[in-house]
């Protein structure tokens, strides 16, 4: 070697240190790039997702337009399809028809329960003035029950004199004949006698016209009470034939109920889109029966579009919600997304091989000896910002690679 020009030897050396540099900027490459891929963590187990719902009609019929095609594009509040809304319309009709028949037949009991009341007052003037009549014959029976007490009075005053008058007469005619008495006063005492006679008798007959009035007047006193008994009844009656409207009022609900219903029916005979979508999985024609529940077609909600990435669980502490992050779509790889981390997955399915099965009882854990563990993946959904609906596609392959904050 120490016959080797110097020129080689040269060469020789550089090769060696040209070799070790090549060698050391691979490694400090690759700890760079691990390191980088560590905190920066990047994944092409990743799909396109968005939200979907199945539309399925509230009523059935037969549909009678359709509106949309497959793979169709429509904005919200489009119309997607439409049923036969004969059978709901006539439905709504004879809702309404019943409600207006409900609030004429109110209006009915309304007016005939005034009339009712009218009847009330009119029974409760009648009771009134059968009360005033009982009372003016009360009266009239304590004024004849006064009469007859002064025609008893008048009657033994009466009976008193003709008897003074008589026993008067009887003491005087026999001295008349011995002459202690003269003719004229014996005649005096026979008039007397029998003035007091009558006196006695208009006495008796007016004490006879007092007990006639008194009984007359009893008589037009319990006849003004039964009188007043029968009004009385007459406006029992009245009040208890006075209905209420509660029952025909209580029926407002249920007829409005039935119409909300029939109108809601009505309503739902055309289904609208309830947001930006795209329609998909359309099998069906105009002139298909549709039912209740059914789904006819799926509608992707085009408004939001998701990146569900699965990460190894290592790389979990290097992913927070809140971080940016970039997307890649196979159909245009050299497009760049903007996304930001929406959340972290918490659980996916034990591997049966690592923990056994899961189920009632003891654990079944299989006695193997796997030499290489694989570390879990966990998905994280990334939310894409501004996706164009026209490019990203559910369950299209991506590539996702987080940014950090």
């Amino acid at each position: 070697m120490a016959d080797l020009p110097a020129v080689d030897i040269t060469r020789a050396r550089l090769g060696r240190w040209l070799s070790i540099g090549v060698v050391a900027a691979a490694v400090i490459l690759g700890v760079v790039v691990v390191s980088h891929t560590t905190r920066y963590p990047r994944t092409d187990d990743a799909a396109i997702l968005a939200n979907f719902i199945g539309i399925a009609p509230q009523v059935e019929g037969p549909i009678v337009r359709l509106n949309v095609h497959d793979n169709q594009f429509v904005t919200k509040g489009t119309l997607l399809f439409e049923i036969d809304d004969r059978p709901y319309r006539y439905a709504l009709e004879r809702a309404l028809s019943e409600q207006a028949a409900l609030e004429g037949q109110i209006a009915d009991e309304r007016r005939r329960i005034a009339a009712l009341m009218s009847a009330v007052s009119v029974s409760a003037a009648v009771v009134d003035g059968s009360h005033a009549d009982v009372g003016h014959w009360a009266a009239s029976v304590e004024q004849a029950r006064a009469e007859v007490t002064s025609a008893e009075q008048g009657l033994h005053r009466a009976r008193a004199e003709w008897s003074y008058a008589s026993n008067n007469l009887r003491r005087l005619e026999p001295l008349l004949s011995r002459q202690f008495v003269t003719v004229d006063q014996v005649d005096r005492a026979r008039t007397s006698e029998i003035a007091q006679a009558e006196g006695l008798k208009q006495a008796e007959s007016q004490l006879q016209q007092a007990h006639a009035a008194l009984a007359a007047v009893q008589a037009q006193y319990v006849r003004s009470q039964a009188a007043e008994g029968q009004s009385k009844a007459a406006h029992q009656q009245a009040q208890h034939a006075v209905t209420t409207l509660e029952p025909l009022i209580t029926q407002r609900g249920a007829r409005q109920s039935a119409v909300d219903t029939a109108r809601y029916n009505l309503e739902n005979c055309r289904v609208y889109a309830p947001f930006d979508t795209r329609v998909i999985n359309l099998t069906i024609s105009e002139g298909a029966y549709a039912h209740v529940g059914q789904q006819i077609f799926t509608l992707i909600d085009t408004r939001t579009w998701w990146a569900v990435a699965n990460f190894r669980e290592g790389q979990l502490r290097h992913i927070a919600p809140g971080m940016r992050a970039e997307v890649y779509v196979m159909s245009k790889p050299d497009v760049r997304f903007r996304a930001t981390v929406d959340s972290i997955g918490f659980g996916v399915t034990p591997d049966p091989d690592v923990v056994g099965k899961l189920q009632p009882g003891l654990p079944d854990v299989q006695r193997t000896l796997n030499w290489v563990h694989l570390a879990t993946r966990y998905p994280v959904r990334v939310r894409v910002d501004n996706a164009p609906p026209d490019l990203f596609r559910v369950g299209e392959s991506s590539v996702v690679k987080i940014r950090g904050r």
